[in-house]
């Protein structure tokens, strides 16, 4: 989805920004990095991106040329003069930066060359506030054997609390958000960036996913009598579908996930129901992500609990198990397998 082999940073500058008087500061100028220096910002500032499956994209509920952050970002993508680009970031995020529970962090405000997304290259612009920091051991030794450790506290890999990465996609962009704060702080996603998901087949992907899952855990055992092993049969195939084709088609899905007419009936109902409450819009037909799949797949619990003795894991032929009852009321399932290993 997003790869980063090839991308070069081109400018780099880092501000304080806090809401106590006196705890800011301005960078006077860029920050000039060397090669070993780039590889460690970019292992830093770059790889969380990675494990990122939402894409968003900039909003206004008037015009989007209203947006502050897309027009910085606009300006930023024709060249206009990095340095004072960032003081402009600066000053729109502190101007939305009024609760008084926001923390201050250093801001770091870095352009990208050549980040690869769905096959294309481009610039990218990444901006990230780092709040909290990490404890480290910095040790020296000196040829005359002496031995010293200095106790520091820095920026290290997985701790950047809220940043975004703006791709210079097609207009309104594609961005990659991170905002690790609680509910009174939404202002990173809400003010300062304005952004809305993406309408393509990455959050198609999963939207589309999560609902079927939802379908399966709650709707489907109150509309049927079910038993256990028949929702995770049904979660089963669902994901065996997702993970064997390359396009996604509701009509095909339908048919080969659900199959009985009146489960599909049960499911369309649910499916206008959960997009009405949820706010979103899912096309019947989209390229299917596999690595929105990946991630998705690892909340298709296949796994039978058993009081608090067995777990059962599910893969394959529900019909290899059965379920039922003693005489004296204990509950069993009966297992069928050719070999054990």
């Amino acid at each position: 989805m997003i790869e980063f082999k090839d991308t070069s940073i081109s400018n780099i500058v880092f501000h304080r920004i806090d809401n106590e008087d006196g705890k800011s500061f301005l960078s006077e100028s860029e920050y000039s990095i060397n090669q070993e220096e780039e590889e460690v910002l970019k292992t830093i500032f770059l790889k969380p991106f990675t494990s990122s499956l939402s894409t968003f994209e900039f909003d206004h509920p008037v015009d989007l040329s209203l947006n502050s952050l897309f027009k910085l970002a606009k300006d930023n993508y024709a060249d206009e003069d990095f340095y004072n680009s960032s003081l402009n970031i600066y000053k729109h995020l502190k101007s939305v930066s009024k609760h008084p529970n926001i923390n201050g962090g250093d801001l770091f405000i870095i352009k990208y060359d050549d980040v690869k997304i769905n096959n294309s290259f481009h610039q990218a612009l990444g901006i990230y506030k780092i709040e909290n920091k990490q404890n480290f051991i910095e040790t020296s030794l000196i040829k005359n054997g002496k031995k010293n450790l200095n106790f520091k506290k820095g920026i290290g890999q997985g701790k950047i609390d809220k940043a975004c990465l703006i791709i210079f996609t097609e207009e309104p962009y594609t961005i990659f958000i991170i905002d690790k704060g609680n509910v009174e702080t939404e202002y990173w996603q809400n003010d300062f960036i304005n952004a809305r998901l993406k309408n393509d087949h990455i959050n198609s992907t999963s939207q589309f996913m999560s609902l079927t899952k939802t379908y399966v855990t709650e709707q489907f055992p109150n509309d049927y009598k079910t038993s256990k092993t028949d929702q995770i049969d049904l979660l089963n195939r669902s994901i065996e579908y997702f993970k064997t084709n390359d396009t996604f088609d509701k009509h095909t899905f339908e048919s080969d996930v659900l199959q009985d007419d009146s489960v599909i009936e049960s499911f369309r109902n649910f499916d206008k129901l959960y997009k009405e409450e949820n706010n979103i819009a899912l096309s019947d037909n989209f390229e299917i992500s596999s690595q929105a799949v990946k991630k998705q797949a690892r909340i298709f619990k296949s796994v039978l609990k058993l009081d608090k003795n067995f777990h059962v894991y599910i893969h394959g032929d529900k019909n290899l198990i059965e379920q039922g009852v003693e005489k004296d009321g204990r509950k069993y399932y009966k297992i069928y397998f050719k070999e054990e290993s």
